[in-house]
């Protein structure tokens, strides 16, 4: 049943991408009120025998019976033409209502004045019938020509414009989807032999069976086919609860595909790429998911003929792609938009820790770029240690502004890259920043991956060892994914440890990942470390962490990445 109502809410939002929208019906209301107002106004004026003054000129008020009667005939003409049907239909019923009275006074009352207003009425009547059908024709012919900016003429299908929308909506509501970018294998060698009228035909077949599969619900999931261009489809998927269920949905797609298809007595055999990315894991940024989706799906063609299902992952950027890239870090580094967003972390009873400094940057256009998409290339160019040291200070300074207006002890953790915490000048930059700002050291956490304990373990305990001398605290992110060794996490003189999201998102659907998640922060406590999870999601998520004993957590349950304007606030509101 909620499969059902995630698939009729994604018709509502298909069906609004053909539709005008009418005016609100705050509108209708006051309209309707105006014109009532304004027959009782010109019911008074018209039996008035007063008289007023205006500039030195006596005006009888009954004069002004017009202006009162126009006004009611302005609103009658604004609801036909902002509410369509049920304008039209209303400002009808208002006039006819009026007939009856209008034929009493002037055929048995013998009052002759109502004349003008009865064919007042009955003009109105035709103009606002004139404006309805009108605007009939008018809807018709938009919505016509909408209907053919968002589907795609040969299939049937919504298109990428449509598909677009579509994420818009998504991304407004917060929810989570993936979009998957599918490119039929040596779809040209059809239209070659067979001709492109057969191509066509093919393209269709494919466009019904998987709207079928999609309408059918028998995915587990809610999906959304759309046809980007040439052979090339998009395919997005909502309602799921894992990444697993994603790929298994692809999988559903890959399947009917390549069931055979028959066109004029002709057998095909088709097999398809999939490449897709997941919102909001690889990015939130619709153009960064188009993107990233496209550059796994030429990654997975690259690799020669046969159905390929790939997820993003940084590193399927091109070498063109990644010189891009890398040139708009130059430019945001120099022209300072390098900057940073704050993630809460709370304790379990919702008492505010401090927050994460998060890396973010924009283009020479002001378009957000996606972390996922330029910190791996600023660490293969070098660049990410200057992007630390922005980041860094920035997180400081606040630090510095907060407790220095509040009597605050939140703890600031800032990521640091195995790459810039091995420089011999690290600890030296650290230093001058935590001194230029007059914070205590004790108020920063410097996190480091865990896999630096098995890449060069000897020398990160020494500069683990210098940032504790100096009084910074250290964590160990993303604590689980590695390889690290128990030997080594008790050697390490760290305070806190980060449970990996990827953890917690299993963690309420098996028991197995629940205990695991459970050891982690068993193994934590034993050592006398902290230990937070990231990533949390739901409040069931916070109640299991809650009865295993966790210490903290962040995620979009309780906060989501804010600026520091954001951040400041919620500090002097939390005292």
């Amino acid at each position: 049943m909620a499969k059902q109502k995630d698939d009729n809410r994604v018709d509502k939002t298909l069906q609004k991408l053909s539709l005008d929208k009418e005016a609100p019906k705050g509108v209708f209301i006051l309209l309707v009120l105006l014109f009532v107002f304004s027959i009782f106004l010109t019911s008074s004026i018209s039996r008035s025998d007063a008289t007023a003054v205006i500039f030195g000129i006596p005006f009888e008020i009954k004069s002004f019976t017009g202006i009162s009667s126009m006004l009611g005939n302005i609103c009658l003409i604004c609801l036909a033409m902002l509410f369509r049907k049920t304008g039209y239909i209303t400002a009808l019923v208002l006039l006819l209502l009026q007939f009856p009275l209008m034929c009493i006074n002037i055929f048995i009352r013998r009052n002759y004045g109502n004349i003008p207003g009865l064919f007042n009425n009955i003009l109105i009547i035709l103009a606002i019938t004139i404006i309805y059908f009108g605007n009939l024709k008018l809807q018709d012919y938009r919505n016509h020509i909408r209907e053919q900016a968002i589907t795609d003429r040969l299939t049937g299908l919504p298109n990428r414009f449509a598909c677009s929308e579509l994420i818009q909506d998504f991304l407004k509501r917060s929810e989570r989807f993936a979009l998957v970018s599918v490119d039929i294998n040596d779809f040209k060698s059809i239209n070659d032999t067979m001709g492109h009228e057969t191509g066509d035909q093919v393209l269709k077949a494919v466009a019904r069976r998987w709207k079928a599969l999609a309408n059918s619900l028998n995915t587990g999931t809610v999906d959304f086919v759309a046809r980007s261009t040439g052979d090339e489809f998009l395919i997005l998927i909502s309602g799921y609860s894992t990444p697993e269920d994603v790929e298994n949905t692809i999988a559903c797609y890959k399947a009917a595909l390549e069931k055979k298809f028959t066109i004029d007595d002709c057998d095909y055999y088709l097999t398809a790429c999939f490449g897709y990315a997941i919102c909001p894991e690889d990015s939130d940024v619709i153009d960064n998911l188009f993107t990233f989706s496209d550059a796994v799906l030429h990654e997975s063609k690259k690799k020669g003929s046969g159905s390929r299902i790939m997820r993003f992952t940084p590193d399927v950027f091109s070498t063109e792609v990644s010189m891009e890239i890398e040139r708009k870090i130059r430019s945001a580094l120099s022209s300072n938009k390098i900057f940073c967003h704050l993630q809460p972390q709370y304790d379990m009873d919702h008492r505010l820790r401090g927050f994460e400094a998060l890396a973010r940057m924009t283009d020479d256009s002001g378009k957000s770029i996606s972390p996922a998409e330029f910190i791996p290339v600023a660490e293969k160019t070098g660049l990410v240690d200057r992007i630390d040291m922005y980041v860094f200070e920035m997180a400081v300074k606040f630090i510095s502004d907060v407790t220095n207006n509040k009597d605050s002890d939140i703890t600031m953790s800032v990521n640091v890259s195995v790459r810039h915490l091995m420089k011999n000048n690290f600890i030296d930059d650290i230093r001058k920043i935590l001194a230029k700002y007059n914070v205590a050291p004790f108020r920063i956490e410097i996190e480091i991956t865990e896999s630096i304990m098995i890449d060069s373990a000897e020398k990160a305990l020494q500069r683990i060892d210098e940032l504790k001398q100096l009084g910074l605290k250290v964590a160990i992110d993303d604590f689980g994914t590695g390889y690290s060794s128990l030997s080594y996490l008790n050697s390490f003189p760290t305070d806190m440890l980060k449970i990996d999201k990827s953890f917690i998102d299993n963690m309420s659907l098996n028991e197995s990942s629940k205990q695991y998640v459970a050891m982690i922060i068993s193994i934590g406590h034993t050592l006398d470390l902290k230990v937070i999870s990231e990533g949390v999601e739901s409040y069931e998520q916070v109640n299991i962490l809650r009865s295993i004993g966790c210490d903290y957590i962040q995620g979009f349950v309780w906060g989501r990445p804010m600026s520091l304007e954001e951040a400041g606030k919620l500090v002097i509101s939390r005292k």
